[in-house]
C-alpha cells in the first residue's frame, strides 16, 4: 500500500490535499505540524475516502511544530477524539496519550541521523509495553549500507506491522524493497514540492516510473546506480519494456556507500545486474571479479552482471556508439571497416573517451585525443597509444570524425571552451556529452553542414541493447512508438 503524506499549512488547503491524495493512494498521513492554525479535525476527516493517519512531529524528529510539548500533546488528544484510523505517537509520549475509541496507535521511533536503537528491541518495547498496533522506525538512509538494518527489519513476518521510513537519497530504494517484502505501507508525497521529508518520492514516481502497484515478492530488480537525469530516463524506458513483456523485472535506484558487504547484500536481494554511469564507475568496479579488456584499461563500465564466477564488468555504451558511427559512415556495409585509416578526434579525457579510443584503434582508425585539461588528455593518449593534441592547437587539427565524450564540455570562445567554428561540412560528429537533450554543439555542427549523430537516439539504442542483455528478448517495438 502507498501512504501519501500531506503537509498543508492552512485548514482550507488541508481538505483539498486530503481529497486529492485520496485519489492516488490507499492511506493518507495528515502532518498537522505544518499547519499555522489549529485544525478542525472533525471537518477535515469528513468525507475523506481513505483511512487517515494524523501525526504532529517535533523539530528534533524532522517535523515543523513550533509550539510547546503540552500544546502538541493537546492537539494529538483532540485528533484521537475525531476518530482517525491511526494516530502516530512517539515512544516517549505513548504513556501520556492513552488509547481512545477505535483509533489505532502507531508508536514511532525517530532519528534524523543514525538508527534510534536496535530495531528488534524497539519493536519489542512498542508492542509489549506501549501497546502499539503498528511500529514505525525512521532514520536517514542515504546508502544501501545505512538502510540495511531497516530493510532487514521490515522484511520479517511479525505479529504487529513494522513500517520503516528511510529519509535521504535512498528513500525510494527502500520504499520499493519494502513493497517487495510486504511492508504494510510506504510513504510518498502528493507531488514535487510537497515532500514531508528530504528525499521522499512522489506518488507519481512510485506509480508511473517504477510501477509500484505491480511490485510483489516475485519481483526481480535490476540495480541502477549513481542517479542523474540519464538514469531517470533509463528507468522510464526499461520499466516500460519490462511491463510490456510482463517480465516481473523492475529497475531499482541504488546508492552505495561502503562496498565491503555490497556483494553479499546484492545476493540477498537477488540482484544480478547493475547499470552504472560510465563516468563514475571507478568505485563500483571494486566489486567486479572480472573485467573485459577495455574496462580494465579505462576503469569505465556501464554494466555489471553476476555470473557463476562472480561479478563481470562490461562497457556497452562505447560499443553502441562505435556501431552507430560505423553505420552512419557506411550505411550499406560496403566498406567492411569504415573507421580504417580515418582521422578520429576524441574530445574528452574520462573513461568513456578512453574506451572509445580503444575501440577505434582496434578498428584501425587514427586517433587523436584532446580536452580542456591537457595533462589528463595526454595521459589518456599515452595509455591507449594515441596522438595527443593540445586543446589550444585543436583548431589546426584535421579530422574526418569528431566524437565529443566530455560530459563537462562547454561551447564558447574561451580558452577551455569548444569553439563550434571548428566544425566543417566534411566531418561526421557524434556527441555523447548529453544523451537526454538536444546538443547545442551538434546543432552548430549540423548548421555548418556536418553529418551529425544525435546522442538521444544513440541512448535509446543503447538501452535496447541493455534490455536484451537483462531479459534475453528484444525491446518491444510498440513501446518505442508510445
Amino acid at each position: 500500500m502507498i501512504c501519501i503524506s500531506v503537509t498543508p499549512q492552512s485548514r482550507r488547503l488541508a481538505k483539498v490535499d486530503l481529497l486529492n491524495a485520496g485519489r492516488y493512494c490507499d492511506i493518507i498521513e495528515l502532518c498537522i505540524d505544518h499547519m499555522i492554525k489549529e485544525p478542525d479535525f472533525v471537518d477535515l476527516l469528513d468525507g475523506i475516502p481513505r483511512p487517515v493517519i494524523i501525526s504532529c512531529r517535533r523539530k528534533e524528529d524532522g517535523g515543523k511544530f513550533e509550539g510547546t510539548e503540552e500544546e502538541r500533546m493537546m492537539l494529538l488528544r483532540q485528533a484521537i477524539v475525531s476518530a482517525p484510523a491511526y494516530i502516530e505517537i512517539e515512544a516517549d509520549l505513548a504513556d501520556k496519550i492513552p488509547r481512545f475509541g477505535k483509533t489505532r496507535r502507531i508508536i514511532s521511533y525517530n532519528s534524523l541521523n543514525k538508527p534510534p536503537g536496535k530495531v528488534e528491541e524497539l519493536y519489542a518495547e512498542a508492542v509489549n509495553q506501549l501497546k502499539a498496533d503498528v511500529v514505525k522506525v525512521t532514520w536517514r538512509t542515504d546508502t544501501l549500507d545505512t538502510a540495511w538494518s531497516m530493510l532487514a527489519a521490515v522484511s520479517k513476518r511479525r505479529e504487529k506491522p513494522l513500517v520503516g521510513l528511510g529519509q535521504g537519497q535512498s528513500s525510494l530504494m527502500l520504499s520499493m524493497l519494502s513493497m517487495r517484502y510486504g511492508a504494510p505501507w510506504v510513504y510518498a508525497a502528493l507531488e514535487k514540492g510537497m515532500e514531508a521529508y528530504p528525499g521522499q518520492p512522489t506518488v507519481f514516481d512510485l506509480h508511473e516510473i517504477y510501477d509500484g502497484d505491480s511490485i510483489n515478492s516475485q519481483t526481480r530488480f535490476v540495480g541502477v546506480t549513481d542517479f542523474r537525469t540519464e538514469e531517470v530516463n533509463t528507468v522510464k524506458k526499461l520499466n516500460a519494456g519490462f511491463r510490456k513483456l510482463e517480465s516481473g523485472i523492475r529497475c531499482l535506484p541504488m546508492h552505495f556507500g561502503k562496498l565491503d558487504n555490497i556483494p553479499k547484500m546484492l545476493d540477498f536481494l537477488k540482484i544480478n545486474a547493475l547499470l552504472i554511469h560510465p563516468n563514475s564507475a571507478t568505485q563500483i568496479l571494486k566489486i567486479a571479479d572480472q573485467m573485459e579488456e577495455a574496462v580494465r584499461m579505462s576503469l569505465c563500465a556501464d554494466l555489471l552482471i553476476k555470473q557463476k564466477d562472480g561479478w563481470h564488468a562490461f562497457g556497452t555504451l562505447w560499443k553502441t556508439a562505435l556501431r552507430t558511427l560505423e553505420q552512419t559512415l557506411d550505411p550499406d556495409n560496403s566498406a567492411g571497416r569504415p573507421l580504417d585509416r580515418r582521422n578520429i578526434l576524441i574530445v574528452g579525457s574520462g573513461g568513456l573517451s578512453q574506451s572509445i579510443a580503444y575501440g577505434v584503434l582496434k578498428r584501425k582508425g587514427v586517433v587523436s585525443i584532446t580536452a580542456p585539461d591537457d595533462l589528463e588528455a595526454k595521459q589518456v593518449a599515452q595509455t591507449v597509444g594515441a596522438r595527443h593534441v593540445a586543446f589550444q592547437n585543436l583548431y589546426s587539427t584535421l579530422a574526418d570524425v569528431v566524437v565529443i565524450a566530455d560530459l563537462g564540455i562547454k561551447m564558447g570562445h574561451k580558452r577551455d571552451e569548444f569553439n563550434p567554428g571548428f566544425f566543417k561540412g566534411s566531418m561526421t560528429v557524434l556527441d555523447l556529452s548529453d544523451l537526454n537533450d538536444s546538443s547545442p554543439l551538434l546543432k552548430e555542427a549540423s548548421d555548418r553542414g556536418a553529418v551529425t549523430i544525435d546522442g538521444r537516439e544513440l541512448f535509446h539504442t543503447h538501452l535496447e541493447g541493455l534490455f536484451k542483455v537483462v531479459t534475453g528478448k528484444d525491446y518491444p517495438a510498440d513501446v518505442v512508438v508510445e
